[in-house]
């Protein structure tokens, strides 16, 4: 969505917006660790987040890499920064052609700083002089593609000429980006309310009426605020500095003073009636605890329908924004799923198509990752050497003390504390969980848990399960299952030998929600033939997981057994309206509390030392006997 589409709804109803600015990182490690930020900061409710542009496009790759993640994969609308510095034509047509491709509708508009080393801006043969011929070549070349913003300098610009005149030739070049079409206005920062005032004021008078929304930049520390405020000849009122500099050796004081300051700034501009300023945009230099700390002094929280429109987070590139429904199985694999499906010729996109594609569940061309080096998994999950201790590793990833496993990088969801203790339990009695979401009854839509979409709506969810299974543990428990026809079920192990008590070839709905003046959204489900598409990704990263191991180690043989011999199983429990149903096939109230682990392995010693024990006699039989199978004159056959 336009960004000023996103603006003119948020004035329809009533409500401050904000926004977040980031740039790209040097390294690839800094890079993933923004997407994570990125993710947890998405939670604080930007209407749109926007990604700097290096000059000469030095970061260029990175920069179309973080629009890419942010729009696919973290579902976030990004405005993306073009800059005219030592960009030529061909590379601002590659940039802009990347931003189409991704689903970025929204483009700032900047000319730039001087090339590195120089104090003046020369522009670069073939490419563009001003910011305004950027702006109407956007419009000429990809007329109706991108909403142009353009940048404002309530100071003034630092090249302008000081005085009258200046302030009046700066007021007329905006115009000037304003009437080739740019269609809105971010400004620099500040921190001097009455200058913004002033600068909006005269602004107006120009005829410019598109919306402008004022950069804020929390103060961090003492150190960047100074170089900022030097670097950008930022003018500060006295009482910044009669609140700040008492503090100033202590970082975490001057957030806490600076948060104040910068908070009160932010209510004087949005209280102005007269500016007719709607919303703010955060320049938070990729970090998180100011940007969250300035929103909770201003008492702003995101929307449920803005964090959570959909129980999964939803894409925006071009061909995937109108997808409402999705299999559960990628719950904790989002950027798989997205991958995967990019080039099926059917996949759920409002309503569920041919699922029978036969692009289905080919692995070719798309590369199963567990993300994760050797050290760092030893870190994590040891050497297991006995099935009991990869059951204790499940179950501890279930209460919390673990924070990733091969099929989820993430913790477990919020909602699965409803249940964490029965699902620690079955992965103690051997079931290996991967996935799960508990049973919901009518749950408002603004539930900090469980809730998604739109206010004044309510949620519903079948309990789901997803594990693997020995076969041995999978034949009592399909019997139990079979027992209570409101539970369904799929099992399937690594050669595609299917199991299930389903006879429809239908999707089933296993999450939905009722809203206000809207038809029922079913958006999350369980069908038969994407979890045969997802059984090959399931297995190869259990497989994945016992590579890290040095070949012919126990842990590696351990996994690899245990993903060789399994079934991957998953089960709804259709009555929504008894949460434990699901559990009741499990027995997990009729075993003690140690583990079936403990039980297999120790059943294993016993059979060996049988086996032993007969091999043992063998062999002093072997001794004993002589060349005619005679020994001491006694036969062998016990004549």
């Amino acid at each position: 969505m336009k960004i000023t589409e996103k603006l003119q709804k948020a004035e329809k109803e009533g409500r401050t917006f904000w926004s977040f600015e980031f740039f790209p990182p040097r390294t690839a490690q800094g890079l993933q660790n923004l997407y994570d930020r990125i993710e947890r900061m998405r939670n604080l409710g930007p209407e749109f987040i926007d990604i700097t542009w290096g000059a000469g496009g030095k970061n260029a790759d990175l920069t179309s890499s973080l629009v890419q993640v942010c729009q696919e994969t973290i579902g976030i609308e990004t405005c993306m920064h073009l800059c005219c510095t030592e960009m030529p034509k061909e590379k601002v047509e590659w940039a802009l052609a990347q931003a189409k491709q991704h689903g970025c509708q929204n483009i700032l508009a900047l000319r730039g700083d001087p090339v590195a080393g120089t104090s003046k801006w020369e522009p670069t043969p073939g490419g563009f002089t001003n910011a305004v011929d950027l702006v109407k070549h956007i419009h000429e070349h990809y007329p109706g593609d991108f909403c142009v913003a353009v940048a404002g300098f309530p100071q003034g610009h630092p090249e302008t000429p000081e005085g009258e005149e200046g302030a009046r030739q700066e007021i007329q070049w905006l115009k000037e980006k304003v009437d080739a079409g740019a269609e809105f206005i971010f400004t620099q920062m500040f921190y001097d309310t009455s200058i913004f005032f002033d600068w909006v004021k005269r602004v107006r008078e120009a005829g410019i009426t598109v919306p402008i929304v004022p950069g804020i930049m929390p103060i961090q520390n003492w150190e960047k605020f100074e170089k900022w405020v030097q670097r950008e000849s930022i003018v500060v009122p006295q009482h910044f500095y009669d609140a700040l500099r008492p503090v100033k050796g202590d970082d975490e004081r001057v957030r806490q003073v600076g948060t104040k300051l910068v908070a009160g700034m932010c209510k004087e501009i949005l209280a102005n009636k007269e500016a007719g300023v709607k919303g703010l945009h955060i320049y938070t230099l990729n970090l998180e605890k100011g940007a969250r700390m300035l929103l909770q002094e201003l008492g702003l929280e995101g929307r449920r329908e803005q964090i959570a429109p959909l129980p999964w987070r939803p894409s925006l590139t071009p061909h995937r924004r109108s997808e409402s429904i999705r299999p559960i199985f990628w719950a904790n694999r989002v950027q798989s799923y997205l991958s995967r499906t990019d080039e099926w010729d059917e996949f759920p996109n409002g309503r569920w198509g041919d699922s029978r594609s036969p692009a289905y569940g080919d692995l070719d061309g798309y590369p199963v990752s567990i993300n994760i080096n050797a050290n760092d998994a030893y870190n994590l999950w040891g050497h297991p050497t006995t099935f009991s201790e990869i059951c204790d590793l499940f179950a501890r990833f279930c209460r919390g003390d673990l924070a990733k496993l091969p099929w989820s990088s993430q913790p477990p969801a919020s909602e699965t504390s409803v249940i964490d203790e029965q699902l620690a339990k079955m992965n103690e009695l051997g079931y290996l969980t991967i996935n799960s979401q508990p049973a919901v009854d009518g749950v408002p839509s603004e539930d900090k848990v469980h809730g998604w979409g739109p206010t004044g709506g309510y949620v519903y969810q079948k309990a789901y399960l997803e594990f693997f299974v020995s076969p041995e543990l999978l034949n009592p428990l399909i019997r139990r299952i079979e027992r209570d026809p409101r539970i369904t079920y799929y099992a399937v192990n690594k050669q595609g030998d299917l199991r299930t008590n389903t006879h429809s070839e239908g999707p089933n709905a296993v999450t939905w929600g009722v809203f206000p003046g809207k038809e029922i959204v079913q958006p999350t489900i369980v069908e038969a033939v994407s979890f045969i598409a997802w059984k090959d990704e399931a297995f190869e990263l259990g497989l994945q997981w016992a590579n890290l191991y040095p070949p012919g180690s126990p842990s590696r043989e351990l996994i690899e057994s245990t993903m060789n011999s399994s079934y991957l199983v998953n089960i709804v429990a259709n009555d929504f309206r008894d949460g434990m149903s699901i559990f009741e096939p499990f027995l997990l109230d009729e075993h003690s509390t140690s583990k079936i682990g403990k039980v297999v392995d120790g059943a294993q010693q016993t059979v060996n030392g049988v086996l032993d024990g007969l091999n043992g006699v063998v062999e002093n039989v072997k001794r004993a006997v002589g060349v005619n199978g005679h020994s001491n004159g006694v036969a062998v056959n016990g004549h």
